[in-house]
């Protein structure tokens, strides 16, 4: 299992079903790398095709080769909604370094329900502990 620094970066999302009925959406991501997660900000008002242009670090190590990313719907008065998710499997990039920017498409009860544009870029730190196979 490899050890070091990953970098997930969040471009923007496309095509999405709009949870609102009078006003535009307000979505934002959720990355969940093992039991580490990060909240980008609120795309206020940005409705179906958000951006956000952020970047966020995760510490990689035992028990951590997916990244989860979940998009919701920020609503003032009552639960978040949910928009859709994905699971990318970390072992590309734990291989090559680096996964080119790329669209991914989010899932909803088992249905597509727009896409998000993600890359990953992962710094290895050597450990005694490293598992080379990746």
């Amino acid at each position: 299992m490899p050890y070091g620094q990953l970098e997930v970066y969040v471009a923007y999302a496309r095509g999405l079903e709009n949870q609102n009925w009078l006003t535009d959406m307000s979505p934002y991501v959720i990355i969940t790398c093992y039991t580490e997660e990060k909240k980008s900000s609120v795309a206020s008002g940005e409705g179906e095709n958000p951006e956000w242009n952020e970047s966020f670090l995760f510490t990689i190590s035992r028990g951590c080769d997916e990244v989860h990313i979940k998009l919701m719907n920020e609503n003032t008065f009552q639960d978040d909604d949910f928009i859709g998710e994905t699971t990318l499997s970390l072992e590309e990039v734990f291989r090559e370094g680096e996964v080119e920017t790329s669209m991914y498409d989010l899932c909803k009860d088992d249905e597509n329900c727009g896409s998000i544009k993600l890359g990953l870029t992962f710094t290895r730190e050597k450990n005694a502990e490293d598992d080379e196979d990746y």
